[in-house]
């Protein structure tokens, strides 16, 4: 029985279709041992694509419009069994100079704050990549003069994925897949968008941090009488500017890929149950500093180690505060003895003689670098205050930590700049060693927690100044970047911070100063959704995450560098939740309850460990495309990981009460 697969291309243009003549589709054939050979098109009479010469395939072409919506269906059928690859090249009519791209969870506008070594327009100006690498499988064309935009969503996903013999140069698969490519490209001067099947990616191909291969083309096997398929969206639109033009795009994605909820196996206490198994096996006493052992980790054995770190990866106090709280709820003794040494052996031992927080400490070595970050300092405060808090409400009161926190913000004030920013890196002496402000929204939460806590305005005055900066260098410009600390690039996290932090801001303020806050968060929020996965990525037999059933919807893609999934939640669940209420936008509150679902899938518990060493281990650097950290590959994992952050995520998630609870108050309207 002949195999098929539908080829149709649905265009659907919010101004006018483009014609026909703005398409132009090309075939190229591979015979084995043999340079492929490529072939242009053109439609005949009767509906036909036709080569210069007779090829072995029949190829046609049925278009339909109604209204604004032009589709094109395109049947190709093998009359003898070839490898081909299929492609289509939308020509926009843009200046290429005046354009801004969007390949969602990869790429944003040029990519000009990631290095050469990555994909970006350092290296070249023209870009095409596998499905997999995008949380949406479409890219996009952004004119900035006009405002006008040409997005190419593919439509039809199988599912299907096999294994390749090598990453560059013409290959043909090993079997059936269902990803193709998009991407944009430079045609004399004007834009256009490129899409096609099966994957192809150029001018290279992104293998590993910071390694550039060159070029892949892949060939599919069609037998006899064998029928194939393609199939995309194609619409055009305006947009104020590039911000406007994400959550439009992000808006109409949601609204046709419709992500539904993965199958919950745990309650949220459950989950909590699993993961406590880290706060008990992880803690190491043998040295003046108390610690959960949780970066650098091995996934095979998790044995524990002396890396000792504050904020991220390792997140040692934040999980220090989920441990009392929850050994507290639960008569769990070990767990409070435990997380109290930690906090107590970081008031005594855990301060350098300046007052910052040691970051990171590698107690088996007795080495500590002289190098610190407002993310991770901010972090370390987040976590203490929110202990502080927990404290306080229970009637018990810690004198001497308040007056740390208090120093440590004393040298958050002899950081900030005037503009309200902080610098990302400095050391022990206050010397600026990096002095990029992508971190800066760190900073505003322990801020406007010390505000709430100590009722200090000075604080709160601190983080007004953050608010300023992010909302002229990070949401108007639509640039976020740099949050991550291991890469400089645009990220994720500094897109979900912003969030964040307009989230955290609008507990202490009310009227129009609250409402221009939300507006903020929202217009972030955004872009960190960006980054979400909205499908399913398909895996081959072979591939761990395959065979296991993995769901790659709600997940998040980490940077421009890392091009890997994680569950970074913390907190934004429960904001997109808040914003679905305040902004009246139920997607939110529909995709957040997909992230909250799917986020739990690889929960190490006996029996399904995932290749995870112990139980409650939550794996970190998740391969979902052809990339990796240096070991494994798609659908493993990397053989060193973080779970002390990956715990301290989940959890936050799974605490959807913390923030309000936190403040004391309801939404201020």
């Amino acid at each position: 029985m002949k195999k098929k697969i539908l080829i149709a291309i649905m265009i659907i243009c919010a101004i006018t279709p483009l014609a026909a003549q703005d398409a132009e589709y090309k075939i190229s054939l591979k015979s084995p041992g043999n340079l492929a050979e490529t072939f242009s098109l053109y439609e005949t009479t009767d509906g036909s694509l036709k080569a210069s010469k007779d090829l072995p395939v029949d190829i046609r072409r049925k278009n339909a419009i109604e209204s604004t919506i032009s589709t094109e269906e395109i049947t190709i059928t093998a009359r003898e069994t070839v490898y081909f690859s299929f492609e289509e090249i939308l020509k926009l009519g843009f200046s290429h100079n005046d354009c801004q791209f969007y390949m969602p969870g990869f790429w944003y506008r040029r990519n000009l704050r990631s290095p050469k070594e990555a994909p970006s327009f350092h290296t070249s100006d023209s870009w095409q990549v596998r499905e997999d690498r995008l949380s949406v499988p479409l890219a996009g064309a952004f004119n900035g003069k006009t405002g006008e935009f040409y997005t190419v969503l593919r439509m039809d996903n199988e599912g299907e994925e096999c294994l390749t013999t090598h990453k560059d140069g013409e290959v043909i698969l090993s079997g059936r897949t269902s990803l193709g490519y998009t991407g944009f490209r430079n045609i004399n001067g004007t834009s256009a968008l490129v899409f096609g099947f099966p994957y192809s990616e150029a001018p290279k191909t992104y293998i590993r941090k910071l390694t550039l291969s060159p070029a892949i083309q892949t060939f599919m096997k069609l037998d006899k009488g064998e029928s194939i398929t393609l199939k995309w969206d194609l619409r055009k639109g305006k947009a104020e500017d590039f911000s406007g033009f994400v959550a439009n795009v992000w808006n109409y994605s949601f609204d046709i890929l419709n992500p539904q909820k993965t199958e919950s196996k745990y309650t949220a206490e459950q989950a909590k149950e699993i993961l406590s198994n880290f706060f008990k096996e992880s803690y190491v006493d043998k040295y003046d500093l108390k610690y959960y052992s949780g970066v650098h980790m091995r996934t095979d054995d998790c044995a524990n180690n002396g890396s000792a770190e504050i904020g991220f990866v390792g997140r040692i106090l934040l999980n220090a505060f989920n441990a009392l709280e929850y050994g507290e709820a639960n008569n769990r003794t070990d767990l409070i003895a435990d997380a109290r040494s930690i906090f107590d052996s970081y008031l005594n031992h855990g301060f350098t003689s300046a007052g910052f927080l040691r970051e990171f400490v590698d107690l088996k070595n007795n080495e500590e670098p002289d190098l610190y970050s407002i993310r991770r300092q901010s972090e370390g405060v987040f976590a203490i205050l929110n202990y502080l808090d927990y404290e306080r409400k229970k009637g018990r009161i810690h004198k001497d930590w308040e007056e740390k926190v208090k120093h440590l913000l004393n040298n958050f004030a002899k950081l900030q700049n005037a503009d309200g920013s902080f610098p990302r890196k400095f050391n022990n002496k206050f010397e600026i060693t990096d002095s990029s402000g992508g971190s800066t929204p760190s900073a505003t939460l322990p801020l406007t927690m010390a505000y709430g806590y100590f009722k200090d305005k000075h604080y709160l005055d601190n983080a007004r100044k953050t608010a300023v900066y992010l909302e002229k260098e990070l949401i108007s410009k639509s640039d976020y970047f740099s949050s991550t600390l291991d890469a400089n690039c645009e990220d994720k996290e500094a897109s979900l911070y912003a969030s964040t932090a307009m989230y955290y801001l609008s507990f202490v303020t009310k009227g129009k100063e609250r409402e221009h806050y939300i507006n903020l968060c929202k217009k972030a929020a955004y872009f960190s959704l960006s980054w979400y996965y909205m499908w399913d990525v398909p895996f081959a037999q072979g591939q761990m995450l395959g065979d296991v059933g993995f769901k790659s919807r709600g997940w998040g893609n980490v940077s421009v560098e890392n091009n890997h999934i994680d569950v970074f939640i913390f907190e934004f669940a429960t904001i997109l939740d808040w914003l679905a209420k305040e902004c009246n936008e139920p997607r939110f509150s529909s995709f957040s309850s997909v992230i909250k679902s799917s986020m739990l899938q690889l929960m190490p518990v006996k029996g399904h460990m995932f290749d995870i060493g112990k139980v409650g281990y939550y794996p970190e650097v998740v391969q979902h495309t052809n990339w990796d950290y240096g070991k494994n590959g798609k659908g493993f994992y990397n053989d060193i990981f973080a779970p002390g952050w990956t715990v301290a995520s989940l959890w936050q998630m799974l605490s959807p009460n913390r923030v309000e609870n936190y403040f004391n108050k309801k939404q201020r309207k």
